[in-house]
């Protein structure tokens, strides 16, 4: 967002991060922690987050069910898509986790389709990116990690446990190398929720401060130049960002699958 602020030119690229409510109108400004909290936006009001996520869940179903329903031998682009991301999400699950881990793969596919449309319905002018907020990422961050380690229990009882012991080191540092990995196994989800919405965030906002000096008409070619650019780089970072999230999901499923190895 430009606007004119004192004769000269103000880029606000963070404004398009803020969480506003669906069916009343604010005051600009208004909705900045701690206010969002406090006064502005209800716990249960639906907000444009809502909006947006529930639209990404409609895209997921319209391609996977809907363009699949006819089931045609020579199959439509909208089949043609979604076999395609289905045999690719599947093949991810089983070259990364192993075979064993395929019965976890509609969860594993869910978070890969709700991802990829959220970033790139993201890239829609005047649309909302539900994940350039830390708190949608870190809460599929946390439900991640909270799965696999259950499953890593389940499975294994108290063997999970090797998955921090070293064998391969000498005796006295595999103590030490056991905390150093158990702190690295607790830092997951904030590495994993973090990558997502800083690459997601930092790309809108660059895109927002060349959308502000196309204002300027000496420099507005080269800003519509480099918005085409960066508008293109970061469609194949939405696609990117999710592979990323949903290939580290499958890895540490294999980690809670097979601790020892």
């Amino acid at each position: 967002m430009a606007v004119e602020d004192g004769g000269g030119l103000s880029i606000k690229p963070m404004d398009q991060f803020i969480v506003k409510p669906l069916f009343r109108d604010i005051e600009p400004g208004s909705c900045m922690p701690p206010e969002i909290v406090e006064g502005c936006l209800k716990w249960y009001e639906p907000s444009n987050v809502t909006l947006w996520m529930g639209l990404g869940i409609v895209a997921t179903l319209l391609l996977l069910v809907v363009g699949t329903r006819g089931r045609a031998i020579i199959p439509s682009r909208s089949q043609s898509m979604a076999e395609l991301t289905y045999g690719f999400v599947h093949q991810m699950v089983e070259d990364v986790a192993g075979k064993d881990a395929l019965k976890f793969f509609p969860y594993i596919m869910t978070l890969f389709m709700f991802i990829l449309f959220a970033n790139v319905l993201g890239l829609i002018p005047m649309s909302f990116t539900t994940t350039s907020h830390i708190a949608v990422t870190a809460t599929m961050a946390i439900a991640v990690f909270v799965t696999v380690t259950a499953i890593g229990f389940v499975k294994n009882g108290a063997g999970f446990l090797k998955l921090f012991w070293v064998d391969a080191a000498p005796l006295a540092l595999r103590p030490v190398l056991a905390v150093i990995e158990l702190i690295s196994y607790f830092v997951r989800p904030v590495s994993h929720s973090v990558r997502l919405a800083g690459a997601i965030m930092a790309g809108h906002a660059v895109m927002k401060v060349f959308a502000g000096f196309a204002a300027i008409a000496l420099v507005a070619p080269l800003a519509l130049g480099g918005m085409v650019a960066i508008y293109g780089l970061e469609l194949l970072v939405a696609f990117i960002q999710a592979y990323v999230f949903t290939i580290l999901t499958c890895v540490y499923l294999r980690d809670a699958l097979h601790p020892s190895h």
